[in-house]
């Protein structure tokens, strides 16, 4: 009889009017600095009226459903996202911007985030296209982040590289090196000038090129190289796997010595980046976006790359590949000053990501790469050196001859004069 009376509880306060799509449409609505807002592209289907949808994306990303429910209380109201920017963009695009109430978020928690405003609402059936393309954080959200433990400016202590951009190869091929061959190529091109050197994105502990085996072989080569060159040395070793083998792997790293770790963020996941992130080792955090496309290639439907770096860095990863805009990337040059504005741009005191340009990059490029970036920049070459014609060695050689001679303020045909490994360069990529 108590759950029969219990169930009548509240029955007759008046019920409050269904909210329909359009009641989350306020263009009069002034953000408060409490509210976090996305800006999004939407596209509708032909018979389906822009405007309601563009609510119906509102609603369904905060306290909204399809049809009326007896469940919505007066007191919800007010956590209701609103539309409070709707531009046209073509006959059946428009441009919004969406205020969505603190209250609706936990802290500190980027799944949770996402699956309100990058959830169902890409699949709504009257949805042609939804792309998430901007996110505004609050000074609460952000502060209930770590952020990078070094950035930039710590990544400069560590590699003792101040004023200039950092210099670094992918080993190649991706996969399929045993263990000693790969770390030779490591080795060359340390040798060569390249400050550092990582893995690619899909190598991790297979059998013909184990993690551990790969990480002494390596960092032994590594500690050959810095005592010949006097310059330090780095090795970002991928530690992607399922999250408590990635933490292992993490302490693995630490109790080597070696100062560098890189993670795959977008297979790995939100949770275990913050996980990797809160266990608060003293590595410096590289960040490989493999996968990415899936989510931001299409102009008019996904998650736009520049939001994958804004919670890379509240998560707190120190660096970031970002594309290039010169090499076989497809982001336009506009697209990648995005991605490091995002990585960069003042954030309530978080540290700034050091970005990364990798992605069929040679050395001819650059003095295009640095108009694109300034010197605060990782150009990562991986066939741009192991693809010159004398090899490895030459290659790393001929990507900081190149950076010198943009430094310097001379045209690479030039420097290459005096300056063989540039040459063969040149000869290779034809500038």
């Amino acid at each position: 009889m108590r759950e029969e009376r219990g169930l009548g509880v509240g029955s007759k306060k008046k019920r409050l009017k269904n909210m329909k799509y359009e009641d989350y449409i306020n263009l009069n609505y002034k953000p408060s600095r409490k509210d976090l807002i996305c800006e999004f592209f939407l596209k509708t289907k032909g018979q389906h009226d822009l405007k309601r949808t563009a609510g119906g994306v509102a609603a369904e990303s905060s306290i909204g459903t399809w049809t009326e429910t007896s469940t919505l209380k007066p007191y919800m109201v007010k956590l209701g996202a609103k539309v409070f920017s709707f531009k046209k963009k073509g006959k059946h695009g428009a441009n919004l911007k969406i205020a969505y109430p603190n209250e609706l978020f936990e802290l500190g928690n980027v799944p949770n985030i996402m699956s309100s405003i990058a959830g169902n609402i890409f699949g709504m059936k009257d949805v042609e296209g939804l792309r998430l393309n901007k996110i505004i954080f609050p000074k609460n959200i952000v502060k209930s982040f770590k952020g990078p433990k070094y950035g930039i400016q710590g990544v400069r202590k560590i590699t003792k590289v101040k004023n200039r951009p950092l210099v670094g190869t992918i080993v190649k091929p991706k996969l399929g090196l045993n263990t000693i061959d790969h770390a030779k190529v490591a080795y060359d091109a340390w040798i060569g000038g390249c400050d550092v050197v990582k893995d690619d994105e899909n190598l991790s502990s297979q059998s013909f090129n184990k993690f551990k085996n790969r990480l002494n072989a390596t960092l032994k080569l590594r500690d050959k190289a810095e005592k010949i060159t006097g310059e330090r040395k780095m090795y970002m070793i991928n530690v992607t796997a399922e999250t408590k083998e990635m933490l292992k792997r993490a302490q693995l790293v630490e109790d080597s010595g070696n100062e560098y770790i890189m993670v795959d963020i977008v297979t790995s996941g939100w949770s275990a980046l913050q996980t990797l992130r809160d266990a608060n080792f003293k590595l410096v955090l590289h960040a490989h976006r493999a996968g990415h496309a899936a989510f931001d290639k299409n102009l008019e439907h996904g998650i736009n790359m520049r939001v994958i770096a804004q919670l890379t860095r509240l998560i707190g990863l120190d660096q970031l590949h970002v594309g290039t805009a010169v090499g076989k990337m497809f982001e336009s040059h506009e697209e990648v000053v995005d991605n490091v504005e995002a990585l960069t741009e003042p954030l309530y005191g978080v540290k700034k990501v050091f970005p990364v340009s990798s992605g069929g990059l040679e050395p001819l490029m650059i003095p295009d790469l640095y108009k694109i970036f300034g010197k605060d920049v990782i150009m990562q070459f991986g066939g741009g050196i192991h693809g010159h014609p004398q090899g490895t060695l030459r290659g790393a050689i001929a990507a900081r001859q190149a950076l010198d001679a943009t430094l310097k303020g001379i045209s690479l045909k030039q420097y290459a004069k005096k300056h063989k490994e540039l040459a063969g360069a040149l000869g290779k990529w034809k500038a």
